[in-house]
């Protein structure tokens, strides 16, 4: 490791100086700035806050921004992204059961074995690794299609399970096209079982939003949740609960979206009395779905109304909360950077950039692999008023 690597920035940038063989003078002449201010920045005194200045440091120095904050600047690869995209395209997009094309070598996997393998994929997804999720659903996605086609009675679930966490991912990535086909897919294979309908339902609703239909979302979610509805509550089946929750939740938050705030409050107040029927820490059909994950939809409900002050503090008050801690990593990256947003459209970016730094604490790939994350988190970073950590991690992520 090279040695200044080890030094604060301001050293490094007097390392830097002296390896350019600059002088403090020649340096602040370049910059426009004066002799004091280059040995403030030196001494650790000024501290540099704003990513157009590190990089004009940086090209007075002739090195990368990231050398100067001693990181090695790993960007999340725009090709690489829109090539794993096209290569689940291409997995949904095979026929080969249907037209009678020569098996593959590989053989088809058991319903169990696949069961097993879909699980794996959603656990990797939960933990917000979308590069390797898009590694494995290529071959998932056959996999299932060829053992539903054998084995269609046990096939039909891990079918259903892999079309539903295709169809989140493609979401996360920012193609809600390629999305739509696999929750169509998915829609289809589940017909005639309620509970998969219902599944496959809170993946519609995602699609649905992302490609801006927040009334149709809204419409859809709620004949999804009250076709799966108990007819009790109180007596109600846990996993029809988180179901029909958890489709209530994603029509409010297509409400909130709409403009709706009225019948998102509605809304969420019913997913609240079902959510005390099931409790936190459970995650039937990988919903999350509890008290916690109703007060966070609250929290981004009052939030995309700009009521920022209720929103800080239910949102302190939540993460607090064991439940916080028993969702999955994804799912609170997902909610820190609906929060973040709503931060940002309030003019409040200092707390937009501290709950975005806390997101990337919890799944750096939702600002470094989701174009939604990453767009939002440069929009932050270039604010004058962004926290100086924030700055330096867009600056190491090529951002800003």
């Amino acid at each position: 490791m090279d040695r200044a690597d080890l030094l604060p920035v301001g050293r490094r940038v007097a390392y830097w100086r002296g390896r350019r063989k600059l002088s403090q003078q020649v340096l602040a002449d370049r910059l426009g700035k004066s002799k004091s201010w280059v040995d403030k920045v030196e001494r650790g005194v000024r501290s540099l806050d704003r990513v157009s200045t590190l990089q004009d440091i940086a090209a007075v120095l002739r090195i990368d921004t990231a050398v100067l904050l001693g990181r090695d600047a790993q960007p999340a690869g725009v090709a690489d992204r829109a090539e794993g995209v096209e290569r689940i395209r291409a997995a949904l997009s095979a026929y080969e059961i249907a037209l009678e094309r020569p098996a593959p070598r590989r053989s088809v996997l058991s319903a169990e074995r696949l069961a097993r393998e879909v699980a794996h994929v959603w656990a990797t997804f939960q933990y917000a690794r979308y590069p390797q999720v898009v590694d494995l659903l290529p071959q998932v996605v056959a996999d299932a299609q060829r053992t539903y086609a054998l084995v269609p009675g046990r096939g039909r679930m891990p079918l259903v399970e892999t079309y539903r966490v295709t169809a989140a991912l493609l979401v996360k990535l920012g193609a809600p096209d390629v999305a739509w086909l696999a929750v169509d897919r998915a829609m289809t294979a589940a017909t005639g079982d309620r509970e998969l309908v219902a599944a496959a339902s809170v993946q519609l609703g995602q699609v649905l939003r992302e490609s801006g239909q927040v009334r149709v979302a809204k419409s859809v979610m709620l004949a999804a949740a009250y076709r799966i509805a108990p007819p009790v509550v109180e007596f109600g089946d846990p996993v029809e609960l988180s179901l029909c929750g958890t489709l209530l939740v994603q029509a409010a938050l297509a409400a909130a979206r709409d403009g709706d705030d009225r019948t998102a409050v509605e809304l969420l107040g019913e997913a609240a009395e079902m959510a005390a029927g099931v409790g936190d820490g459970h995650d039937h059909h990988r919903t999350g779905f509890g008290p916690t994950a109703v007060e966070l939809a609250r929290i981004t409900v009052a939030a995309e109304r700009g009521d920022a002050e209720e929103a800080v503090a239910r949102h302190e008050r939540v993460t607090g909360r064991d439940g916080w801690r028993w969702l999955s990593a994804e799912h609170r990256a997902a909610y820190l950077i609906d929060i973040a947003r709503a931060y940002l459209h309030a003019d409040d970016p200092v707390n937009a950039g501290r709950i975005l730094l806390e997101a990337d604490r919890i799944a750096p790939a939702e600002i470094r692999h989701r174009p939604a994350g990453r767009d939002l988190f440069t929009q932050v970073a270039r604010d004058p008023d962004a926290p100086t950590t924030l700055t330096h991690l867009a600056t190491t992520l090529g951002v800003g």
